[in-house]
């Protein structure tokens, strides 16, 4: 059966953690099941990270990355989503796209023959998910179970990805988010029905952060946003994730930040640049996690 990766939520809790299993590991254990192999990366919206750490992951695995700009596709503009995924897939063995409407991957994913990935959507960022995950265990030297994350901001694409992993592999979450910026009933009903996890939510930063091991922040304003800085920077005024916020979490917590950061406005410099912050670690995990995650639906198991 071919597996595609749109949200964490797609995967079982075991699952996910067969996907960890092969990000921790190192490339050479892995194989190639990418030999001989291409990858069609389709990005409608630029980055740095996603683009380097997936076209690294592909050539890890053994097989050659063709990164692909929107202007070089015209997704249903130049040609359907449809036609051009059935074209790409008689050259590829995985697509994977960086869009702004999840309902493109959608789509994808309903004429694909191969396996469909997720690099950043509006709903979902499921990549970042896992390098998150990755980075906590590894920092908090063990399973994610029984600790506490806390996120500080929108719930945004990041926000809720992090949920779907964290709840699935038995974290609580803290969601602290200003009014009309955060989950709703129903979102936080699916989230605490994933796994064993728990999901709360609050208006005040200092609640959710207190003894947190975890403490999560991203930018107030992301690509597309930008007509509404204004407004937005005076919602979400008191969430800047700074010392005193830090203090309130356990002792040994640290601070993560999927980057790109914009210091002083949602963090603290002396916060992200401090002994705390683990975000350079959490941004290098992102080759892992598209390593394992590539692996993992080319049918790779860890040893």
């Amino acid at each position: 059966m071919i597996r595609h990766l749109l949200e964490v939520a797609d995967l079982a809790a075991a699952e996910v953690r067969a996907v960890l299993d092969l990000a921790a590991r190192p490339p050479d254990a892995l194989g190639r099941p990418l030999a001989g192999l291409g990858a069609a990366l389709i990005f409608q919206k630029p980055s740095a990270r996603t683009r380097h750490s997936t076209e690294m992951a592909v050539v890890q695995l053994g097989g050659h990355p063709v990164y692909t700009r929107e202007d070089e596709v015209g997704l249903d503009t130049r040609e359907s989503v449809e036609d051009v995924t059935l074209i790409l897939q008689g050259y590829h063995a995985v697509l994977a796209a960086r869009v702004h409407d999840h309902g493109v991957l959608e789509r994808m994913v309903a004429v694909a023959d191969v396996p469909v990935v997720n690099l950043l959507s509006d709903r979902a960022h499921p990549l970042q998910a896992i390098a998150d995950a990755l980075t906590m265990e590894q920092v908090g030297d063990g399973p994610l179970a029984g600790r506490t994350v806390a996120w500080v901001g929108d719930y945004n694409n990041v926000a809720r990805s992090l949920g779907e992993i964290s709840v699935l592999l038995g974290a609580t979450v803290h969601y602290a988010c200003p009014v009309g910026y955060g989950a709703d009933d129903a979102e936080l009903e699916r989230l605490d029905l994933l796994g064993p996890g728990v999901v709360t939510q609050t208006h005040r930063p200092s609640e959710a952060a207190g003894g947190a091991d975890f403490v999560h922040a991203d930018t107030w304003v992301s690509m597309g946003q930008e007509t509404d800085t204004a407004a937005r920077r005076q919602a979400f005024e008191g969430f800047m994730v700074d010392e005193a916020l830090m203090a309130a979490a356990a002792p040994d917590a640290v601070f993560l930040h999927c980057l790109p950061a914009y210091r002083d406005v949602e963090v603290a410099s002396d916060v992200i640049d401090g002994p705390r912050s683990v975000v350079f670690q959490q941004g290098h995990n992102r080759l892992a996690a598209a390593r394992g995650a590539l692996a993992f639906l080319l049918g790779v198991v860890a040893p």
